[in-house]
């Protein structure tokens, strides 16, 4: 959590808060690769999502952590659509499932740093593909080229980032996309059909939502025999 591609997770101190009450009850039984899953759960469920049944058992890894590893697992900003499906194709995951995985932006921000690439990339009208022309230019106000390049500046993905929601597919079907998959995704054949299913159906997207996420969080995990069960998260037993 600490990769550099995650600089925006802050609080990262209340998974060992949540750890040492666990243990108080339970010593050594829950991992803390479940509770951060289960406190993603009880995230999405908080802010209005779906309320999401999800295996447990995984354990911890008892090797030490590479930050260089965990940001090369990560998408970068720049991701397409090809990319996205191949990265969530490993995971097991549908098209559909991908595209509704996606719609996890509709919490939270968009840094600054990941955005000024994609504004600086102009099609034949000198415009960025996909993308208003009044939203590329209030992006181009909050978010100048060769200024802001610190998590300090952000801008919303959508106007109800406290809530999870399907405004996000709605977002992106009016230009208002902020990263390239944003807008590839409305434009590509394999995915247009469920950005504009999801964006009419949010109980429809709750429900691709909840199986993308069991999916995602149950792939490459260590379970039975394999790794520990740390007591601390961030230290290795």
């Amino acid at each position: 959590m600490a990769a550099g591609k995650n600089f925006g997770i802050r609080k990262r101190e209340s998974i060992n808060i949540l750890k040492s009450i666990v243990e108080l009850e339970c010593p050594q039984q829950v991992s803390c690769s479940d509770i951060l899953v289960l406190t993603a759960r009880e995230a999405v469920s908080a802010s209005g999502g779906p309320q999401i049944k999800v295996p447990l058992g995984r354990r911890d890894s008892s090797v030490p952590p590479s930050y260089k590893l965990a940001d090369s697992l990560l998408p970068s900003a720049t991701i397409g659509v090809d990319g996205m499906l191949q990265l969530f194709a490993k995971k097991g995951m549908t098209v559909e499932e991908s595209v509704a995985i996606m719609g996890a932006h509709t919490l939270g921000v968009t840094h600054c740093l990941n955005i000024l690439n994609r504004l600086s990339r102009l099609d034949q009208g000198g415009r960025v593909e996909g993308m208003a022309p009044m939203f590329e230019a209030f992006l181009r106000i909050n978010c100048p080229q060769g200024s802001l390049t610190s998590n300090a500046s952000f801008v919303l993905n959508d106007p109800t980032t406290l809530t999870f929601d399907n405004h996000y597919y709605n977002n992106v079907i009016r230009g208002h996309g902020v990263l390239r998959v944003d807008a590839e995704m409305v434009m590509d054949p394999r995915t247009a059909l469920a950005v504009k299913r999801f964006a009419a159906d949010q109980d429809g997207f709750f429900q691709a939502f909840s199986s993308a996420f069991v999916k995602f969080s149950s792939s490459g995990v260590l379970s039975g025999n394999q790794g520990v069960v740390r007591k601390i998260c961030n230290v290795l037993d």
